[in-house]
């Protein structure tokens, strides 16, 4: 039971990276179709971004050590 458990939450840990890194695979390709005065990205957007990376690392941490205890 405890091993299902794992493999739930590891899944569960995938489908968020899955789904960050699409916002940021989006967030890069709009910033690349923005007109050339806009090449500077706002603060927000900056931030945004770097959460979104910040929570993919935590997640992968996460995973791994779950897989180094396992």
């Amino acid at each position: 039971m405890h091993m299902e458990l794992d493999l739930d939450e590891s899944s569960l840990a995938i489908g968020r990276i899955e789904r960050a890194l699409s916002r940021i695979e989006r967030a890069l390709t709009e910033r690349a179709t923005r007109p050339a005065p806009s090449v500077v990205a706002p603060a927000d957007d900056q931030s945004a971004l770097k959460a979104e990376v910040v929570a993919v690392i935590g997640e992968l941490d996460r995973l791994i050590a779950e897989a180094d205890r396992g």
